[in-house]
């Protein structure tokens, strides 16, 4: 989302937005929230990664979609992992993200684990908060075998240094002074924390190849930097310019920038403030391997968007009179979700043993050789396809109009009518290559409720 068109679109009434509008944010469709956000990291993070499927999953997150129900669950039920997987929920702070991977590196649980941050940050119109805050997840795999970085350390401080904080039940966060907050909290804090882990790690602030800082005031981590006599180019950039502050996960995501970029041997030491400061350092392997998409082709494969209206119904801040197609009941059936758990959140649908079709949903025939019985599981959610057929509906409630949905042919021979989402400018034709992303269905406004499934997107 174009800054411009934020500030823009508030001119009427607080032009001087207008000086601090540059660069984009990242905001989430009607359709995505911190849930999906953190399925599509995870998907990046373990797709071809060579390892074990991870034996516990936590999600950090001050954005959970749910008060009391287990968002890691559904995560981890969307990635096709096993039940037996120990999933946690943490937050409370947006240091969370780091908090969570530093308690992973450090617990001598068996197994593999996964670590997602994951935020979708909410601002009141008009404020700063609307042109800096962003959107996005990091999700990370913690184990023994082919690490990209050595684990080498954390330094820990907690204390009520209230910056910021959002009661519970409410959308927005509330700022204290920048300037205090820079001053007093971060100046104070962050240096000295950092120090005490080079003491002792036997480190030297020069030998800091990358340096990153979140959760603290535009230009914090220069400052610090320089008190600890780190050079300004090794500051890993704050994303501020195309993506925004994403809360828990910026942390992980300014690591993610540096285990993309880093060199055999480089020391990398990522900081998040909130309530205190939690440090991690890190030195760098000779790991070839990387996501196949990563944080920067994430940016890379950004979709701008300069409608402000857009991202305000996105976010819930106007309600549009949808007329009477809207007001259908969009009531889940949680009895049915959970039969068909695999096939609704993991997108896995079915084999013929006999002739080797694969079909979605699961039924009890064929649907082409009629074999009874005959279905083994077949996961969907990484396959590829094309547009076979498609229309785009002006008519029918839908939150980002127009609807598309059309058949998509699956290389593998399946046939399935799905929703098309992230069309853009560029429309879609027959023969539209597409690929699967974990999306919201329908939102219940009444109960509060989600539903999740699966949406084609078209491969850019």
């Amino acid at each position: 989302m174009s800054r411009a068109a934020i500030a823009d679109a508030h001119a009427w009434a607080l032009p001087g937005l207008k000086g601090q509008a540059k660069g984009e944010r990242a905001l989430c469709s009607w359709d995505e929230d911190t849930i999906t956000l953190a399925v599509a990291a995870a998907r990046d993070c373990l797709r071809d990664n060579g390892r074990n499927a991870p034996r516990s999953l936590t999600l950090a997150s001050v954005t959970p979609p749910f008060a009391d129900l287990q968002n890691a669950v559904i995560v981890a039920s969307a990635l096709d992992l096993s039940t037996s997987t120990v999933c946690s929920d943490a937050g409370g702070a947006t240091r969370a993200g780091l908090t969570a991977l530093a308690q992973s590196l450090e617990s001598s649980a068996e197994g593999d684990a996964l670590v997602i941050a994951a935020d979708r940050r909410s601002a009141k119109p008009g404020s700063m908060q609307e042109l800096q805050f962003g959107a996005g997840a990091a999700a990370l795999q913690v184990g023994d075998e082919g690490a990209m970085a050595n684990y080498l350390g954390r330094e820990s401080v907690s204390h009520l240094f209230v910056d910021h904080f959002r009661a519970t039940g409410e959308k927005h966060d509330y700022y204290w002074e920048e300037r205090w907050i820079r001053d007093e909290g971060v100046a104070k804090v962050v240096p000295a924390a950092i120090q005490r882990l080079l003491t002792r790690l036997d480190r030297s602030a020069d030998s800091v190849q990358w340096f990153g800082l979140a959760g603290a005031p535009g230009g914090s981590d220069k400052l610090v930097a320089k008190t600890l006599g780190i050079a300004p180019e090794k500051v890993i950039p704050d994303l501020a310019a195309n993506v925004g502050d994403c809360g828990s996960a910026h942390a992980p995501l300014q690591l993610v920038h540096a285990l993309e970029n880093a060199r055999p041997g480089d020391l990398i030491i990522v900081a998040a403030f909130g309530q205190g400061v939690e440090v991690l350092a890190f030195e760098m392997n000779a790991v070839s391997r990387r996501p196949a998409l990563g944080l920067a082709g994430a940016i890379a494969a950004r979709t701008p968007e300069t409608a402000y209206l857009k991202m305000a119904s996105f976010e819930g801040e106007i309600d549009l009179d949808w007329g009477m197609r809207a007001e259908a009941d969009v009531k889940a059936a949680l009895t049915q979700q959970y039969r068909s758990s695999d096939q609704i959140n993991a997108f896995v649908g079915g084999q013929c043993r006999t002739c080797g079709t694969a079909q979605f949903p699961r039924l009890p025939n064929c649907v082409k050789c009629g074999a009874h019985d005959s279905q083994t599981p077949f996961p969907f959610a990484d396959q590829r396809g094309v547009v076979a057929t498609y229309s785009a509906d002006w008519l029918q409630f839908y939150l980002a109009p127009p609807l598309y949905v059309g058949l998509v042919q699956f290389d593998v021979g399946a046939r399935l009518l799905m929703e098309i989402v992230e069309v853009g400018a560029a429309g879609i034709d027959v023969g539209t290559p597409l690929s699967m992303q974990f999306r919201i269905k329908a939102r219940d406004r009444k109960r509060h409720y989600s539903r999740y499934f699966w949406k084609a997107v078209p491969i850019r």
